[in-house]
């Protein structure tokens, strides 16, 4: 099997010499099979974005759709339009993909499109289930399994899964959902003596930038994930001499997404705008200012949290301000178990992709 690079180690810790290249600025061009492997991968980065943006629609829309704020075609032309802003909003969290949880020295096309096949199979898992589950998760729980397999438990950067991966996967749904909790109590103590259907016609309007907000955020942490793993995947056939991320990566991510949100997930919109908390528009504003909040702030730190955890864990902060009874804790629990299971689940698939790819020799 060749490996995109000359005098790559492989998962044993041998040296293993692939086809004749060199860093493009050196005046070479990629080998023949090394090209062609580029090319699968990056057409695989991009169907998972695509899948990301339909699978993750509910994320950015759920809320203002269940709330009637806005009609589902305005709700998915406008989380289109601020998925595509948002993806421009900076690289930090594809760097922590391309280079912060694994060497990528030890990073094959191999490893890549097969972390790339875990995350798939199990995002459309998920969506034929109807559960919210993490498309972020998916594809680190893809490259940790990858890794493992191809290079051993030493190719895997601890410090940054650890800082980049676990405390913000913790953290940040109870972040979502301390912070919705606190800001719906906030407003029930505002607007008190406000009368319900005044106040409803206000929030209704509020949530159509709340939807925006929360539109605008999710570019800019899920549509860098993309970004990242096909910069991991440039360098990895030598094709960029470090991990930047190239103008036509973040532009073709961003493109990816969008699309992908206009098709919509409407499975999954059902279970995140209906059947978690009933929902009214003072409850989808608080919920998703909240949830956007949160994900802007990841991104800048380059933490690549997921979305559907913050939105997720935001509605049920929302909901229990009414009270224990506002959630629905049965479908909570659903929730919840798909998001313990996603890392382990997209990582089995992505080993066993792995060595499938390195038996046909691909990468």
């Amino acid at each position: 099997m060749s490996t995109g690079r000359t005098g790559r180690t492989n998962r044993r810790g041998t040296i293993r010499t692939g086809p004749s290249q060199t860093r493009p600025e050196d005046g070479s061009t990629l080998a023949d099979d090394a090209l062609f492997s580029l090319v699968v991968v990056i057409v695989l980065a991009v169907v998972f974005d695509y899948i990301n943006g339909f699978h993750d629609t509910a994320n950015a829309i759920a809320t203002s759709v269940a709330t009637r704020a806005l009609r589902p075609s305005h709700a998915i032309l406008m989380a289109t339009s601020f998925n595509f802003i948002g993806a421009f909003a900076g690289t930090a969290v594809a760097k922590t993909i391309g280079a912060g949880l694994v060497d990528e020295a030890t990073t094959t096309q191999a490893v890549v499109a097969a972390a790339l096949i875990g995350a798939i199979t199990w995002n459309l898992i998920t969506w034929y289930l109807a559960l919210p589950s993490s498309s972020s998760h998916a594809l680190i729980g893809g490259l940790l399994g990858a890794t493992i397999v191809a290079a051993g438990f030493g190719a895997l950067k601890l410090d940054g899964i650890y800082n980049k991966v676990l405390v913000p996967m913790i953290s940040s749904p109870i972040i979502g959902f301390t912070g919705a909790f606190l800001l719906m109590l906030a407003i029930y103590w505002i607007f008190r003596n406000a009368r319900r259907k005044p106040m409803a016609r206000r929030f209704r309007r509020l949530q159509v930038i709340s939807a925006g907000y929360m539109a605008f955020s999710h570019g800019s942490n899920d549509a860098q994930k993309t970004m990242g793993i096909i910069t991991l995947a440039l360098f990895a056939a030598g094709a960029i001499p470090t991990i930047d991320v190239p103008s036509w990566v973040i532009v073709v991510s961003a493109t990816a997404i969008s699309l992908g949100t206009a098709v919509g997930g409407w499975r999954i919109m059902a279970t995140m705008g209906h059947r978690v908390v009933e929902l009214e528009p003072v409850h989808g504003f608080a919920a998703e200012t909240t949830a956007a909040t949160v994900i802007l702030g990841a991104a800048q730190f380059g933490a690549p949290v997921s979305t559907t955890h913050v939105i997720s864990s935001a509605i049920m902060g929302v909901g229990s301000a009414r009270g224990p009874k506002g959630v629905r804790w049965g479908v909570a629990r659903r929730i919840l178990l798909a998001w313990v299971i996603t890392i382990p689940a997209a990582g089995l698939v992505a080993a066993g992709s792995w060595v499938i790819l390195d038996f046909i020799g691909f990468g």
